[in-house]
């Protein structure tokens, strides 16, 4: 009587790899590596230099100002929203990395400063500074 299990099959290559181990190391060095990265960027304790530079004047800086209300500024000039616009590309023109300092009210809304970045950006000028007071 023969067996269920001939010794040709017990003998026989096995042809399929069993990938759940597989999967389960892979998912153990991800966890791994998720909790280790982090640490590697904050264990570096560094004692930096500190210098003191002075202030780059060598251009005409312009400012940009946003009150309370909604009014916009050049310069300390008011000024509407579309006339804002049309000086900001004229100003791109001259000089696309002109320093613009922007400077809104404490209790300007958000939506106001944000069109003051979007007509910079539309305009080309990326090289702008918040203003604040210093404590």
């Amino acid at each position: 009587m023969q067996s269920q299990f001939d010794r040709e099959d017990l003998q026989a290559p096995l042809s399929e790899i069993n990938m759940t181990p597989l999967v389960d190391v892979m998912l153990v060095l991800l966890v791994i590596f998720l909790v280790t990265a982090p640490m590697l960027n904050s264990s570096i304790k560094l004692n930096l230099p500190s210098e003191s530079a002075a202030q780059i004047t060598e251009e005409k800086t312009i400012t940009i100002s946003v009150n309370k209300s909604g009014q916009y500024f050049l310069d300390d000039r008011a000024i509407s929203k579309s006339e804002l616009e049309s000086a900001m590309r004229k100003i791109a023109k001259r000089n696309s990395k002109q320093q613009i300092h922007l400077r809104a009210d404490v209790d300007a809304s958000y939506g106001d400063v944000s069109k003051v970045l979007a007509m910079s950006q539309r305009a080309g000028l990326s090289n702008i500074g918040f203003i604040t007071e210093p404590k």
